[in-house]
C-alpha cells in the first residue's frame, strides 16, 4: 500500500492541516517528518478549531496512528502541554508515536537562537525563537540529544555535560548572557522521562511493518518548498527539508514506498519571516488579502506578508518534489475581485526570468511580470462540487494547473471540515 507525501508547495502556510484533516479517516497513519514548533497547523472541524504545533493533525482523527517521526525536534515542554490541551477537548492522545531518534530542543538551543537572531540586527533570518536551527545545528555536528537519551540517566548527562561547556562559553563570554545551570536542566528533562517513554517507538519500524500490511501511511511536511534547507531561498529558511525528499529520510522510509506527492499551494502567496519575497503587497492589497484571509501565524501570531500567486514558483515546488496532485486552498478569499493577477515570470537585472532565477542576486531583485484573470463576485465557499463554481473561478483554477504542471485535485473553499472540493482522491 501506499506512503502519500505532503507539502507544502510556496513559503508554508498553505493549509496543509486542512488536507490532512481531509484524509484522515482514509488513511491509517499520520506522520510529521521534519520541524518542530515553529510550525502550526489549523484544523477546523464544525465550530471547534484546533491550533496544533507539533503533533500530527491525524491525531484528531480517531482511527489514526499519530506519528512524530524521527526528523523532527521535540521540544517536551510543548509536547505534553499540546497533549494535555487535547485532552482537555476531549481528543485521545494515547495513540501517538514518538521516534526514540527524534532530537530534543534544549534549554540552550532556545536561548542562543533567541540572542543569535538580536545580534544579526538587519540580517536576521526571521526565526521563532524556539531552538529549532540550533538544534538541527547540533544534530549536524553530532553533539545533539536524543528522545531514547532520556531513558539512560548516565548517558544524558554526559552529553549535556559536553553540550554546556562549549554552549555556556558562548552565551556568557561571546553574548554576555547568563549559563544554564547542568542540574536544573538534567533534572526537568529527567522529569520528563516517564511521562515520555509510553509513546516512544521505532517509527521506522513501524511504518515499514505497516506498509508491508497493507496500511496507508501519509508523510505531513511543515513549512514548504520555499524554505527547505537545500532548495529554499537561502538562508532565509527553515533547518531541515520540509520537500519530498526529506519524507524519506526524516521518516525512515525508501523513496520506493512513496506513490504520490500532494503540494499543498494558495490561490494566493504568502510568506512569514525575512527574505525575497517577489508577488510582496505592500498596498491595500496586501491589507486585504491579509484581513480577508487571516494570514496570521498559528504559532507566532504575526502577520503574514502576503501577495498574489506566482507561477514559477509553483512549477518549481511541481520539479523538486516530483508534485502529482496539487490541492488548491483558499480560492474564496478571492471572491470579488474584477481582475486577479498572477505572476507568470520575473524581470531581473534587465533579463526575463520565466523560472525562478538561479541566484540569490537575481530573485532578490525580481520584478514580477502579471498576467491578469478575470474574477468572480459570488460567494464560493458554499460550493461543494467543481461544477459549481462560477466558471471565471473555474477558468482560474485550470490556468493555474497548467502553469503549476500538475493537476489540482482538491479546491478549498473555506476553512471547514466540508468545504473542500474533491476533484480526485488524494489517498
Amino acid at each position: 500500500m501506499p506512503a502519500i507525501t505532503l507539502v507544502g508547495a510556496q513559503w508554508g502556510d498553505e493549509g496543509k492541516g486542512k488536507a490532512t484533516d481531509l484524509v484522515g479517516n482514509r488513511v491509517d497513519y499520520v506522520v510529521r517528518y521534519q520541524g518542530g514548533n515553529n510550525a502550526g497547523h489549523t484544523v477546523v472541524i464544525g465550530d471547534q478549531k484546533y491550533a496544533l504545533h507539533l503533533l500530527p493533525s491525524g491525531i484528531l482523527s480517531p482511527d489514526v496512528v499519530p506519528v512524530i517521526a524521527n526528523g523532527v525536534v521535540i521540544d517536551p515542554a510543548v509536547l505534553f502541554e499540546e497533549l494535555r490541551g487535547l485532552r482537555e477537548r476531549g481528543v485521545s492522545t494515547e495513540r501517538l508515536l514518538v521516534s526514540a531518534n527524534a532530537h530534543m530542543i534544549m534549554p540552550y538551543h532556545r536561548a542562543l537562537d533567541k540572542v543569535t537572531e538580536r545580534f544579526l540586527g538587519k540580517g536576521r533570518i526571521g526565526t521563532t525563537g524556539r531552538g529549532i536551527g540550533p538544534t538541527y545545528a547540533d544534530k549536524i555536528s553530532r553533539t545533539g540529544i536524543r528522545v531514547q537519551d532520556m531513558f539512560d540517566p548516565k548517558i544524558l548527562r554526559q552529553k549535556l555535560e559536553l553540550a554546556l561547556n562549549d554552549k555556556n562559553q558562548v552565551l556568557t563570554k561571546v553574548f554576555n548572557r547568563r549559563g544554564v545551570e547542568l542540574d536544573q536542566v538534567f533534572d526537568e528533562y529527567m522529569g520528563y522521562a516517564d511521562e515520555l517513554r509510553p509513546f516512544v517507538a521505532d517509527t521506522s519500524l513501524e511504518l515499514n511493518r505497516a506498509l508491508d500490511a497493507g496500511k496507508t501511511v501519509y508523510l505531513e511536511g511543515s513549512q514548504g518548498t520555499l524554505l527547505d534547507i537545500d532548495h529554499g531561498t537561502y538562508p532565509f529558511v527553515t533547518s531541515s527539508s520540509p520537500t519530498a525528499g526529506g519524507a524519506c529520510s526524516g521518516a525512515g522510509l525508501g523513496p520506493t514506498r512513496i506513490t504520490k506527492v500532494v503540494g499543498i499551494v494558495k490561490a494566493y502567496t504568502t510568506r512569514v519571516g525575512s527574505g525575497p519575497f517577489p508577488t510582496e503587497l505592500h498596498d491595500e492589497w496586501g491589507d486585504w488579502l491579509r484581513q480577508k484571509g487571516g494570514e496570521y501565524g498559528v504559532t507566532t501570531g504575526r502577520n503574514r506578508r502576503c501577495g498574489w500567486f506566482d507561477a514559477p514558483i509553483a512549477r518549481y515546488a511541481t520539479r523538486i518534489n516530483g508534485i502529482t496532485d496539487f490541492f488548491l486552498t483558499k480560492l474564496d478569499v478571492l471572491s470579488g475581485l474584477e481582475r486577479i493577477p498572477v505572476c507568470v515570470g520575473y524581470e531581473a537585472n534587465g533579463t526575463r526570468h520565466d523560472e525562478i532565477p538561479m541566484t540569490q542576486t537575481d530573485f532578490h531583485h525580481a520584478v514580477p511580470v502579471y498576467e491578469y484573470l478575470d474574477g468572480w463576485n459570488e460567494d464560493i465557499s458554499h460550493a461543494r462540487s467543481f461544477e459549481e463554481l462560477p466558471k471565471t473561478a473555474q477558468a482560474y483554477v485550470r490556468t493555474l494547473e497548467e502553469m503549476a504542471g500538475a493537476p489540482v485535485s482538491a479546491i478549498g473553499v473555506g476553512p471547514g471540515r466540508d468545504q473542500t472540493l474533491e476533484l480526485r482522491s488524494l489517498v
